[in-house]
């Protein structure tokens, strides 16, 4: 019997895992926005109780520029925006042959 070999863990940037929190703080539901970034949910709910007690920094944190958040606000709302396409475009083909 031949043993998996263990998935790699994901790293993501500080940048991100605050832009994740910010979407789930402003009213996105931490599911929603998993899918959406493509994080499990339990690291996003991590990473919001994280943020909660203050401890979502690292000890080498530089700075987060106003253009670095909103680069990371972008490509969240890009991948949301491909998810909805995408859905888009599967029901527009079912109701096409739905219709004939």
């Amino acid at each position: 019997m031949t043993k998996k070999k263990p998935m790699p863990r994901a790293r993501y940037t500080l940048e991100f895992k605050q832009e994740a929190v910010r979407l789930v703080e402003g009213g996105q539901s931490i599911a929603a926005v998993g899918r959406t970034l493509g994080v499990v949910d339990q690291t996003l709910h991590n990473w919001v109780k994280a943020r909660r007690e203050g401890k979502l920094k690292r000890a080498d944190a530089k700075p987060v520029s106003a253009e670095q958040m909103e680069i990371a606000r972008l490509r969240a709302e890009l991948a949301r925006v491909k998810m909805e396409r995408d859905i888009l475009e599967k029901a527009t083909a079912y109701f096409a042959t739905a219709s004939k």
